[in-house]
């Protein structure tokens, strides 16, 4: 064991883990993280990829959650312009339909003014028969809202958060499992494992964090010896995503028959995304993967409005994932509470634990900063708030500059193609300029391994975002696992098997 005791030992590499880590080595504590995968490996990767207030959350007055969210989808779009942006999104509404138009016209109406909106536009109303967004759908919808919400690259966001941690001076350690963890003479006893290597390390903290998401009541259960489970509803969240199903950069918005909601959204340039389901889960949350009956079920659903159905046969990948969310006694999984829950445990000298439910992708950011908050009444106030007004590694331009570092970088380095360089700008932002270093050739680049995925990125990828597997890099780093073939994901998995990983921490 080292000499040093952290101020706060976290557990969980999720969006919630690395934001608390980023918020809190930003203002002085000294941080260690462990996750026991890859960075958004579960929950965080598995999202409908939404910056968003939650329009549907008004239905169960949830007004607190929703405004949070509202406010912070300007906040996140200027903290990370390249991996967020604005997106326009179509509610379908025809007579008879499961919600009056007086009501969705009232939320909307709440969703424009609640928080503080000043660069997205407001909504507005359209005529179906004449506007392009009307093409790919039924005849029967002649009126539609159009509101704005965002869109993020979910997995980008949490491995940008822990690079950011990292480069402040947090100890960032994927692929570590945390064994055992029990109070020892007024600090934490932290003892874990490199899933990798087997190697076992030893760590004190005066603060325990515990931001496992699905896992959150088997470190409680690991750290006490007792079951939290009570205070954690796990809900499977599915996704499809078929080849494009319209050419209209905005996304839609449908309502179906039992109350539930699925959006189809533009994705990766050639697909659409659909999703999502919302069902209780009691299996194992590393086992969870779509169901027949969910892939049915939106495949139906997403029929009931395109004028072209969508057919099992059409999908050409699918994820699933569970989402913890706080248990409130809500009859149906569509209806627990989205919101978070932050307990603070630890009476007079005992060393504190800080357990975290809920969450979702939108809202991690405050979350980190109320984390913050009972931190430092636990163990003494350092900093004070600072994300607001900053930015993740890549997004250091306007939010609305995407245009002009495509400029930029194209005219860097103008053997590159214009798709790879908006992809480059999309996933690295000003940070693709590293990656692409002193190439004046695609040659440059090295070795080819399928699509536009050179051995530049990969190699970028391994030594600063901690990429040690294929999958790390073709559907979290990248999504580049829906253009590659079984062989050529192969190819890339035997290629950094051979290259050392050299992560600057």
């Amino acid at each position: 064991m080292s000499g040093q005791v952290h101020d706060l030992f976290v557990i969980g590499g999720g969006i919630n883990g690395c934001g608390i880590a980023r918020d809190a080595v930003g203002r002085g504590y000294s941080v260690a993280l462990a996750e026991m995968n890859d960075f958004a490996s579960g929950t965080s990767s598995g999202a409908t990829k939404l910056i968003h207030g939650g329009l549907r959350y008004l239905e169960h007055y949830e007004f607190r959650l929703v405004r949070e969210s509202l406010m912070e989808r300007e906040i996140l779009w200027a903290m990370a312009p390249h991996i967020i942006w604005p997106m326009r999104f179509v509610l379908p509404y025809h007579k008879g339909g499961i919600r009056p138009a007086w009501l969705i016209r009232l939320g909307l109406f709440l969703y424009d003014h609640l928080g503080g909106r000043k660069l997205l536009p407001p909504t507005r109303v359209l005529d179906m028969r004449r506007d392009p967004a009307g093409k790919p759908l039924k005849s029967l919808f002649s009126k539609a809202f159009e509101y704005s919400d965002g869109w993020v690259d979910d997995a980008r966001m949490v491995v940008l958060n822990a690079r950011d941690a990292a480069d402040k001076g947090a100890l960032i350690m994927p692929r570590t499992k945390v064994v055992s963890a029990r109070r020892e003479n007024g600090v934490w006893a932290i003892e874990s494992v490199d899933t990798v290597t087997g190697e076992t390390r030893h760590f004190q903290a005066r603060m325990l964090v515990n931001a496992a998401g699905p896992w959150v009541d088997h470190v409680i259960r690991a750290a006490f010896g007792q079951n939290e489970a009570r205070h954690v509803r796990l809900v499977q969240g599915s996704h499809i995503v078929v080849k494009k199903k319209f050419s209209d950069p905005r996304a839609y918005f449908f309502q179906n028959p039992d109350n539930r909601i699925i959006f189809a959204i533009p994705y990766e340039q050639d697909f659409t995304l659909i999703g999502t389901t919302d069902r209780d889960y009691k299996a194992d949350p590393r086992d969870v993967k779509i169901s027949d009956e969910e892939t049915t079920y939106l495949c139906k659903a997403a029929s009931e409005y395109f004028n072209e159905p969508v057919r099992p046969e059409d999908i050409v990948w699918t994820y699933s994932a569970v989402r913890p969310l706080f248990d409130d006694g809500a009859s149906k999984a569509q209806e627990a509470t989205r919101d978070y829950v932050l307990k603070l445990e630890g009476e007079g000298a005992q060393a504190p634990l800080l357990n975290v439910f809920g969450g979702k992708l939108t809202t991690y950011r405050r979350l980190s900063e109320h984390a913050l908050e009972k931190i430092g009444a636990a163990i003494g106030i350092k900093g004070i708030p600072w994300t607001a007004k900053s930015h993740l590694p890549g997004g250091d331009f306007p939010a609305t500059g995407y245009e002009a570092e495509v400029r930029k970088l194209k005219s860097g380095y103008p053997f590159l193609a214009e798709t790879h360089v908006r992809r480059l700008v999309r996933r690295y932002g000003t940070k693709a300029a590293v990656l692409l270093g002193q190439a004046r050739g695609i040659e440059d680049l090295g070795r080819l391994f399928g699509s536009d995925l050179y051995e530049a990125e990969v190699r970028y990828l391994i030594e600063h975002e901690w990429a040690t597997h294929a999958d790390d890099v073709l559907w979290r780093r990248t999504k580049e696992g829906l253009r590659l073939t079984r062989e050529q994901a192969a190819m890339l998995e035997e290629y950094m098997a051979a290259v050392p990983a050299r992560i600057a921490v």
